[in-house]
């Protein structure tokens, strides 16, 4: 099964994050913060949004750092993705 995000929407999946500190201390899965860097999975179409012409400026395949707690989280074929609206998007990763 397959999501196709509509309008601005984007699907994100989020980048593993790091069990380790750069002094070598293992964190436990509770001690870790939500990952702010994910890849795009899909992208809208885009088109009008609230009135206003909103053209995708992301792409499949980009790394991007989102808003800590934005988003619609869904869970699909045991893989969780996020489904944030492009404004949420802060920027993108090079």
């Amino acid at each position: 099964m397959t999501i196709k995000p509509l309008a601005d929407r984007v699907v994100l999946k989020a980048v593993e994050a790091e069990e380790t500190t750069k002094s070598g201390i293992i964190l436990a899965a509770s001690a870790q913060e939500k990952p702010q860097v994910a890849e795009v999975v899909a992208v809208g179409p885009g088109g009008m949004v609230d009135g206003v012409e909103v053209s995708m400026y992301v792409k499949v395949g980009d790394k991007v750092i989102t808003s800590k707690y934005s988003g619609t989280e869904v869970k699909m074929d045991d893989k969780e993705y996020t489904i944030v609206r492009q404004a949420d998007i802060l920027a993108v990763v090079e």
